[in-house]
């Protein structure tokens, strides 16, 4: 049976999740679009930090892909929590396997936002992290947004804001009323003070 594509938007996470397993494409596609942003979120602090852009959101589609053709809506997390484990995970896999031995902070990076899990306590800890180190990494990482944040332009500092919570540049450039070439150029600015912070241990590249 074919369902047009308010009827897909219409459905729940977990039977979009059963229907793609079940080999219809525009389930599939409806949850990339659904949760694409979720994937822009979980990437871009890890590019602020020296990563590039593009891969970063490329390996994260690859990990919302995994979680899709995976998911088992009969356990208790909802489909949001493992789209996001398995997504940081492979962000984080691909950010250890590029930046090793070229930006050695890259290889413990942490997120600056808080995970979106709303139904688990559940978290991935690589083999050289324990959860201290996690907590430890997270609070250093807040500390250099902080510190970021004091070497903005009160402009810089809200598409910062914007930019953190996954919107695209043309959205930001419509929520601030600038051209998207303006917030791109933004954007790399604040990549640049972000690499000339003390102990960033990232140079520009922008």
């Amino acid at each position: 049976m074919l369902f047009d594509q308010t009827d897909f938007q219409a459905l729940p996470d977990g039977e979009l999740c059963r229907r793609a397993a079940c080999g219809e494409p525009r389930a599939e596609e409806e949850l990339v679009s659904r949760y694409g942003r979720l994937v822009r979120v979980c990437a871009r602090p890890l590019f602020l930090a020296g990563g590039d852009s593009e891969d970063l959101i490329q390996e994260g589609m690859l990990g919302l892909l995994s979680a899709i053709r995976s998911y088992d809506a009969g356990r208790p997390a909802s489909f949001r929590t493992y789209a996001e484990i398995c997504i940081r995970s492979r962000l984080a896999t691909a950010v250890r396997a590029a930046q090793r031995d070229k930006h050695l902070p890259l290889n413990h990076s942490v997120s600056f936002e808080t995970p979106l899990f709303d139904g688990t306590s559940a978290y991935l800890f690589s083999s050289e992290e324990s959860p201290e180190d996690v907590i430890i990494g997270r609070e250093a990482l807040q500390e250099r947004l902080d510190a970021l944040r004091d070497q903005l332009s009160d402009f810089e500092s809200e598409i910062l804001s914007y930019y953190l919570g996954g919107l695209s540049c043309v959205e930001i450039a419509r929520r601030v009323g600038r051209p998207p070439k303006s917030v791109d150029n933004a954007v790399q600015r604040i990549r640049r003070k972000m690499a000339q912070l003390p102990n960033s241990g990232v140079s520009s590249e922008s």
